[in-house]
């Protein structure tokens, strides 16, 4: 399903996508938790993003599942499949850390909105989440990073 679009590596085209989402996630669900006063401008995009960076993750981690086995079948040399397995690794862990961020940002969406129900929560309820975001975002971060070098190492490694 995710091996090619318009005859193209599906994972090549998919993964810019991730490479944007994930960071936008994590920037803008730390800034939400760490600046109050920009909730109100900054809910509706970590929605948004809380929703389509895991989906797009996912969507990338299947795609580079896809292009792995089309390498195994074209009888890459193990060399570079070595490489591609580390870059899969990575990306395996920035998907799940991609999905806790998205929880957790949707969590603290709702604990800080304007609602009776909300207001009886402790207060450190929501700084709690602020730390578990601003964590969970930097993680991600250097997982997005560590799989992009990775994923360009494998490609271009030594081709320039």
């Amino acid at each position: 399903m995710f091996r090619e679009i318009n005859g193209l590596p599906g994972h090549a085209l998919i993964v810019h996508a991730a490479v944007v989402f994930v960071p936008l996630l994590a920037l803008l669900a730390s800034a939400y938790g760490l600046v109050p006063r920009w909730r109100p401008k900054l809910g509706w995009a970590v929605a948004i993003l809380a929703v389509l960076s895991p989906v797009v993750a996912w969507v990338a981690t299947e795609s580079g599942e896809e292009l792995e086995h089309a390498l195994e079948e074209k009888g890459y040399p193990p060399q570079i499949l070595d490489k591609v397995r580390e870059h899969a690794e990575y990306g395996d862990t920035l998907l799940w850390f991609t999905v806790g961020l998205a929880v957790a940002a949707i969590l603290l969406l709702l604990v800080t909105r304007n609602d009776d129900r909300v207001s009886r929560l402790p207060s450190w309820v929501a700084l709690l989440l602020t730390v578990v975001v601003v964590v969970l975002a930097a993680a991600a971060l250097v997982y997005v990073v560590l799989t992009g070098d990775t994923g360009a190492q494998a490609v271009w490694g030594g081709t320039l």
